[in-house]
């Protein structure tokens, strides 16, 4: 009786333990957990496109704008002013138009052209600081993700893939994953809980 008893309890361990085994794994692969290499990977995406010139550039944390592939401040001593749109005088609009202009290399879009506010400013920010950023409605503009991924759809945003020639006729640089690319992992980071690196 004993050893049928020993036997029994022995197998009600085992089947314990396989269980418990089960549900350590099953809860260490659940979605959010499954989920958040897919996340990490597509932010890596994104931020490779954040931290590129054409977005940081406009993205600044100072009072005026930078150009150009080494992000130099802007030529003629162009201020941010009160609103982002430049200042009294020096209003964004007074050179960039509403597309590339050929002829003298200023670069333009089918929006009026503006620096984001200092809360989205990105320039010295971590990859981590970053994705919080992005997803702080209160530094990103009250956006929630649908609301990201429109942004991403706008003219301005759309133009850092099209810059056009500079006045010496060369190309400007693009960012480093196509615009379509970009978009994707995107929605892809969103969709997967947004995870931000540590």
């Amino acid at each position: 009786m004993n050893r049928h008893f020993s036997a029994g309890a022995a197998a009600v361990v085992i089947l314990i333990g396989a269980l418990a085994a089960t549900a350590l794994r099953s809860a260490a692969q659940s979605p959010a957990s499954a989920d958040r290499p897919v996340s990490l990977a597509a932010f890596d995406t994104v931020a490779r496109v954040l931290t590129h010139p054409r977005c940081q550039n406009c993205h600044t944390q100072t009072g005026y704008p930078r150009q150009g592939d080494d992000r130099h401040p802007h030529a003629m001593n162009v201020q941010r002013g009160s609103d982002g749109h430049g200042a009294a005088g020096q209003r964004c609009t007074a050179c960039h138009g509403r597309a590339n202009n050929s002829a003298s290399g200023v670069p333009g879009a089918d929006e009026d052209w503006h620096l984001a506010p200092l809360s989205m400013g990105w320039e010295g920010r971590t990859p981590r600081e970053l994705c919080l950023g992005l997803k702080d409605p209160a530094r990103n503009g009250g956006r929630t993700g649908a609301k990201i991924i429109e942004h991403f759809d706008t003219p301005l945003v759309r133009w850092g893939w099209n810059p056009g020639r500079r006045a010496d006729g060369t190309l400007r640089a693009v960012p480093p994953v196509a615009y379509a690319a970009f978009v994707t992992a995107a929605k892809r980071w969103l969709e997967t809980g947004a995870a931000c690196p540590d």
